[in-house]
């Protein structure tokens, strides 16, 4: 069966005037992959990667371009034009992607980006985008274990920091003062659980957890003394502000950091600033 919204391996049955008319392996289902998407050389029986949507006449076609959001996921998108219909989102293939007016976080704006989600409409059978994507998160049943590694779209700012969606299925926050580098609203980067909460509420870090964080902070540190000759004027008495504001880490992480180099003859400590050994 072919899954809208979703990359299928299709095999080639046939050449048409439009194209090549796609199949899945039972096939009970046909899509047509269009002219322009036509590899240069195929035999009839090889099988395609392609992602498959509706078109406005509900025949499936194929693409061999990946668009910027999948079935079940969450992404920052582009508003290209908004009508009587609906908003219209850039996604990366021809044809936009249509956002109801019941699905809008109030009326979207032409040039703005917002976060949405990709879901499949029970009563058109096509997919459509959601700006009120909130209910789409998994509350129950959370499979996070703390210090694991997830992917991470960055949200909206809060009065606690920046929260965060988690491996396109949970909702997270990643607090202010943890923060040590420029993020914004659809950023996407690596996090490491920090703790699961009994309310199904999940903190998250940027930064790897406890003692494996030192080391690529410790690189971070050498990167900047290699730019700089061989020399930096920072000391563990420097003001945490300029820490952050240069190395985009905190103070604390800084100074065991240092203390790590420093052991490892890697660096040397004087009352005017690091030098490189």
């Amino acid at each position: 069966m072919i899954q809208l919204g979703e990359i299928n391996s299709l095999k080639i049955v046939r050449q048409t005037y439009n194209g090549l008319t796609l199949t899945d392996e039972e096939g009970s289902e046909e899509a047509l992959l269009p002219r322009q998407f036509v590899p240069r050389t195929w035999n009839p029986g090889d099988t395609l990667q392609v992602f498959v949507f509706k078109d406005s006449n509900d025949s499936l076609i194929a693409t061999t371009d990946t668009p910027l959001i999948k079935l079940n996921e969450f992404a920052c998108l582009k508003v290209r034009d908004v009508n009587d219909h609906g908003a219209f989102l850039e996604w990366g293939l021809d044809k936009d992607l249509f956002v109801p007016f019941r699905e809008q976080p109030g009326k979207m704006i032409p040039g703005n980006w917002y976060i949405v989600y990709l879901y499949l409409d029970d009563q058109t059978d096509r997919l459509a985008a959601s700006g009120r994507y909130q209910r789409f998160f998994q509350e129950k049943f959370i499979r996070l274990k703390e210090g694991e590694e997830v992917d991470l779209l960055i949200d909206n700012q809060t009065e606690l920091g920046h929260n965060v969606i988690i491996n396109n299925r949970y909702r997270g926050l990643v607090y202010e003062n943890e923060i040590f580098e420029k993020i914004r609203r659809g950023d996407r980067c690596k996090g490491y659980v920090k703790l699961v909460r009994e309310d199904g509420k999940i903190d998250v870090s940027l930064q790897k957890p406890g003692y494996a964080k030192i080391e690529p902070n410790g690189e971070k540190i050498l990167a900047k003394l290699k730019a700089n000759q061989g020399f930096l004027r920072f000391t563990d008495k420097s003001d945490p502000d300029d820490i952050i504001g240069f190395f985009q880490m905190s103070k604390k992480t800084f100074k065991k950091a240092l203390g790590t180099l420093y052991k490892q003859r890697l660096i040397r400590l004087e009352p005017d600033g690091i030098y490189l050994v």
